[in-house]
């Protein structure tokens, strides 16, 4: 099996605990993370700071650049590498991985890049009471060392969502990836090690969250910000233990996203793009839709025919060109969802299809694959309708008018992500501004411009990431002001 080491100070470093890493499509382990423990947090975090006031403090913006496009390079000159790696870790198929998560990883480096080059600061010219005047002017500054804590469902995209800004804005990182996706996080290391970028400015831990590599790194005084994507809960757990030494926070965390569908929209697209809003990724995606509003004079119309969408789902080997349709990607992450099955059930619910663990009579029978699944009939108090399950599975409710819906919709903690399906642009228009959500699509679902805000409102997170939202969170600014 693999072995994946951390990474600090420009040197692959190994730790006497580890553990596996196992391959969701039949259970068994794939490689060996070595876990990292506190003292070999303080190390990166040292190395990090160290490089700060180094080689890397010292580039220009050009120099830090030039490199960052390496980083893509040669990502892409290793794609297969990531893309075996990425298959490996999360199960997903091959047409998924290698059409977003490789490629995003790689274009993420471009594109912040490209941004930082032209990002803009202020100047405002000022009276004295002498008569003389004065100039204030800002620039922006690195933060310092960025803990990034990243998530299994997209592990390369969205962790070079964020160490992309945070090294263009001339910051170091330490990178903690989930204990489930590890491999990608590793490559990124040898790549980072392949185009000499310089030591301590990336630093890779392997390890947990609690009374492992995740809390010591959120815990750690010397940190200058923390930048986390995953659940609402373990959000939670970082702004406390973040709180002691107040630091700035940026949160990407979990949604119940609703799709809304009006009797004018074009039947056929808001099938599809409520379809993929439900099964992409095997609905392991913050942004997939949870909760489904159908307007009442075609309801039962659309629910046939989204049954008959998520019963075309392809469920083969991940490197099959027809598969897409992967497992979920742990043990407990299969029953957590198996449970929400099961309760749905008692809650009341009208299972249209799925419900339960597919049948393969091959290895794929110890993997972690559950049934796409839709429900109907719950009440809008029940659990498996409020709570966020992050499943291939949606509850579909009829409504009669655009305040009902707008007020159905709004009608959940989470605020992250929206679609409205209608020909009608006006109402679109007025509907997405209605309601409770950070990223809201019209006749549409994932259509993403990286230079636009993305981020949550309410149990969603804090702050927005993309273009010049990411670079504010991962810079300062400070005024200077002369007199004339």
């Amino acid at each position: 099996m693999r072995e994946l080491r951390n990474y600090i100070d420009g040197k692959f470093m190994n730790s006497e605990r580890k553990f596996d890493v196992s391959n969701p499509v039949n259970g068994k382990p794939h490689a060996v993370a070595c876990e990292a423990d506190q003292a070999t947090v303080d190390d990166a975090v040292a190395a990090a700071n160290k490089a700060l006031a180094g080689e890397w403090g010292q580039m220009s913006v050009a120099q830090r650049c030039e490199i960052l496009c390496k980083v893509a390079d040669k990502i892409e000159e290793r794609f297969d590498d990531f893309l075996q790696a990425e298959v490996a870790d999360t199960g997903k198929p091959h047409s998924l991985a290698s059409h977003i998560d490789i490629p995003r990883g790689a274009a993420n480096f471009r594109v912040f890049a490209n941004s930082i080059g032209s990002f803009a600061t202020e100047c405002f010219e000022m009276d004295t009471p002498d008569g003389s005047g004065a100039i204030n002017y800002s620039l922006r500054k690195p933060l310092g060392v960025i803990g990034v804590i990243s998530p299994w469902n997209l592990p390369l995209l969205l962790m070079t969502w964020k160490v992309a800004p945070a090294l263009a804005c001339g910051n170091t990182v330490v990178v903690k990836p989930s204990e489930e996706t590890p491999s990608t996080a590793t490559l990124l290391a040898e790549v980072m090690d392949e185009v000499g970028m310089p030591a301590g400015v990336f630093n890779l831990v392997h390890g947990f969250g609690p009374d492992s590599a995740g809390e010591f790194l959120t815990k750690h005084k010397d940190i200058s910000a923390i930048t986390f994507t995953g659940e609402t809960s373990t959000g939670k757990a970082i702004m406390r233990a973040a709180s002691e030494n107040v630091k700035p926070l940026s949160f990407e965390l979990g949604g119940k996203n609703p799709g809304i569908v009006f009797e004018d929209a074009n039947f056929d697209d808001a099938v599809e793009g409520i379809g993929r809003a439900i099964f992409a990724n095997t609905g392991q995606v913050c942004l997939a839709t949870e909760r489904v509003y159908v307007e009442r004079s075609i309801f039962d119309n659309f629910v046939h025919a989204l049954k008959e969408k998520a019963e075309s789902l392809e469920l083969g080997w991940p490197d099959e060109e027809r598969t897409n349709f992967g497992p979920l990607v742990s043990k407990a992450h299969q029953q957590k969802v198996l449970s929400y099955y099961r309760l749905a059930v008692s809650e009341g619910a009208n299972v249209i299809t799925g419900g339960g663990v597919p049948k393969f009579s091959d290895e794929r029978d110890q993997g972690f694959y559950v049934e796409p699944t839709i429900w109907t009939g719950l009440s809008e108090e029940a659990k498996c309708v409020k709570e966020e399950i992050f499943g291939p599975v949606c509850h579909i409710a009829p409504f009669d008018t655009e305040q009902e819906v707008i007020k159905l919709a709004n009608a959940s903690e989470y605020g992250l992500a929206s679609s409205v399906w209608t020909t009608n642009l006006a109402r679109g228009h007025r509907v997405a501004k209605a309601l409770e959500s950070g990223t809201n699509w019209v006749n549409c679902w994932f259509l993403r411009d990286l230079r636009t805000p993305f981020g949550g409102t309410k149990m969603s997170g804090i702050g927005r990431e993309g273009g010049v939202h990411s670079l504010n969170f991962y810079s300062e600014p400070v005024n200077i002001c002369v007199k004339l």
